[in-house]
């Protein structure tokens, strides 16, 4: 195979255009999207009658897409967010169907449009302008902002009732950090009433409100599983009952209700597949939609023909948007995935790896021993290139408040096609297992989840034999790039190379300065206040161990990344040169510009995989004597 034929698979890759965020116009006629056919996200109106597409927006979304947009009730414009090169500092925007734009809420500080009242006059928001990540009420017509809540620690989850007149939202005021309460109070945020839901150490939090503005849609985790629940308010608050839904097998996460307040919409978790629910309010019967074994979703609003609006995707087909008759349990694609030279044949599935670990690996620890933790059976995802022998990467994902499933990933993908066998593996921490899984990081971050990671490399290379175990590399970004980091420094025996991109390496440094709401739902939440717990935060800083790395190590970061600001790249790559380590030579540092925590640009894609394949290859290589199906 040629250079240029190994340069085309990754362009190729790398370009194929792929939707997020579909919304269903008020009237089911019009689906509004993001796209990046152009080259980046941009947004588009989509017919789904027949697929066809028309661009509204002209460089003006954020490069990465996270924050969404949300439709006007009148179905005439959208409200959508603007950032700086990826800083997320976002201000909200109104765009028209014609694609003109206008400013609507310009704060310092990152906003989130949480909600649109009906009448289209009233946004709810979160802003961190005065610190904390509030909400804060904007009136359109007049152009006012009032600030309706001022907590210590983060609100989010912001929900207008369809009247206008309560907010529902969550915080937390107790002592205990991984607690989450529901409250409801008037819409200018007095007479804020908790919900006597769940318990205290659980989560609960609003999702949707039903039609008559008397039932509220939530989750919980009181019973370690997520659940879904509806709140009758008629009541009041003080006397509000609570209807759970569920068998409490899997985990559930509900989104919102169907018009006219019958039924309502979860997400199902089954390992690492996702597949949406509808339940019957009255019955509280459930009833799976027939999806593939991948991820898929409901889309918010309706079609005009009164099918839902889907979205799926497996590991080897590529995102796309079907229409779902729930009477004929049968689905309608309305816009097919880009395959561009591919067929979804080309793309491997994983297999499901399951292997016990008690956090503590056989490779010998260099950072911090530990005793044994609590054995669990780990899940993980191997993804197997075909080459024989193979080299591995091991790409822990990030969050960690996040699990690897059954999604396209171009990256993935495109490590198959140059040799290279990808394990992901969904350690202790991860979501999709309950509460209780989740809280097993808390206090302990480069603790037991690390030698999870450790104990699935090692298991996939003692049972798969055409695993190269002297091949084997660590790639992750944000907390999969703190994860790399803490590989390379703690089980360096394991790894010929490491990739951390956008990682955290100094956790002193990230409490002081990522987002102020990420300092006390991730930083604290996970590892209490720096002053009183310096020891964990010390000890825990892959930088204060990086005379243990031992092999190339590539450091990649966006210098406007505001959740892991690019300090956490420029203190690792100082402490590399004090403790004598070559750059060029020993380690590799790329700063991108132009870029956040991340980006949807197609150019940027194409830069990212094009360090990551320079890298592998020169470091660790793929011995390209066979060829895989993506380079045929």
């Amino acid at each position: 195979m040629s250079d240029s034929d190994e340069t085309d698979v990754l362009r190729e890759l790398a370009s194929l255009p792929t939707i997020a965020s579909p919304r269903v116009s008020p009237d089911g006629e019009t689906v509004a999207l993001y796209y990046d056919v152009t080259g980046r996200n941009e947004l588009h109106l989509c017919d789904p009658t027949d697929g066809s597409l028309e661009q509204l927006s002209d460089g003006d979304v954020p490069r990465s897409v996270r924050a969404g947009f949300e439709w006007d009730p009148s179905g005439d414009r959208l409200f959508y967010h603007r950032d700086e090169a990826g800083d997320e500092q976002h201000d909200v925007w109104a765009m028209s169907l014609d694609g003109d734009s206008e400013p609507v809420v310009e704060m310092d500080g990152q906003i989130r449009l949480h909600d649109v009242g009906e009448d289209g006059e009233t946004l709810l928001l979160g802003s961190s302008r005065d610190g904390q990540m509030n909400l804060y009420r904007h009136d359109v017509p007049s152009g006012e902002t009032e600030k309706v809540t001022d907590y210590e620690r983060a609100v989010g989850g912001g929900e207008l009732s369809p009247e206008g007149d309560r907010i529902a939202f969550t915080t937390n005021e107790t002592d205990t950090y991984e607690n989450l309460d529901t409250y409801v109070a008037a819409a200018d945020g007095s007479d804020a009433r908790k919900l006597d839901v769940g318990e205290v150490g659980a989560e609960a939090a609003p999702t949707d409100w039903g039609p008559d503005g008397d039932r509220l849609l939530i989750s919980d985790n009181s019973e370690n599983l997520g659940r879904a629940g509806i709140v009758d308010l008629s009541d009041g608050v003080d006397d509000a009952d609570v209807t759970w839904f569920g068998d409490g097998e899997f985990e559930e996460s509900p989104s919102r209700f169907l018009e006219g307040g019958d039924r309502f919409v979860a997400g199902r978790t089954r390992g690492a597949v996702t597949v949406p629910v509808v339940y019957d309010v009255e019955s509280g019967e459930g009833r799976e939609l027939d999806f593939p074994a991948g991820v898929a979703s409901v889309a918010e609003g309706r079609l005009a023909d009164d099918r839902l609006l889907a979205y799926r995707t497996t590991s080897s087909k590529r995102p796309e948007l079907v229409a779902y008759d729930l009477d004929a349990d049968a689905t309608e694609t309305l816009f097919d995935a880009e395959y561009g030279p591919f067929d979804p044949d080309d793309f491997v599935e994983p297999e499901t790896v399951t292997f016990a670990s008690d956090g503590v690996p056989e490779t010998p620890a260099r950072a911090v021993d530990h005793d044994p933790y609590e054995e669990f059976e780990i899940e993980g995802l191997l993804f197997d290139s075909g080459r024989r022998p193979s080299p591995l990467i091991v790409n822990p994902h990030g969050g960690p408040r996040h699990h690897d499933m059954r999604r396209f990933s171009y990256r993935v993908q495109f490590l198959l096609s140059r040799g290279y066998s990808v394990l992901q593996v969904n350690y202790r921490g991860s979501t999709g297992r309950g509460r209780e899984f989740v809280q097993e990081l808390y206090g302990d971050w480069g603790g037991a989840e690390q030698g999870d990671v450790a104990t699935g490399a090692e298991y996939v290379l003692d049972e798969y034999d055409w695993l190269d175990e002297d091949r084997v590399a660590v790639y992750g970004g944000s907390y999969g790039g703190y994860s790399a980091n803490w590989q390379m420094v703690q089980y360096p025996d394991l790894y010929a190379a490491g990739i951390t991109w956008v990682g955290v390496s100094d956790l002193f440094d990230m409490y002081e300065n990522t987002m102020p709401h990420f300092r006390t739902e991730l930083m604290v939440k996970n590892l209490g206040e720096p002053d009183e717990n310096e020891a964990i935060y010390r000890e825990r800083s892959p930088v204060n161990y990086v005379e243990n790395v031992d092999a190339p190590l590539l450091i990649v970061h966006g210098v406007n990344d505001p959740r892991v600001p690019v300090s956490q790249a420029r203190i690792l790559r100082d402490a590399l040169d004090e403790a004598g380590f070559a750059e060029g030579d020993d380690y590799e540092y790329e700063e991108l510009g132009e870029e956040g925590h991340g980006s949807g640009d197609i150019d940027q894609k194409i830069r990212s995989l094009e360090l990551l394949d320079d890298f592998l290859d020169r470091r660790i290589g793929a011995e390209r004597t066979a060829v895989a199906s993506l380079d045929d």
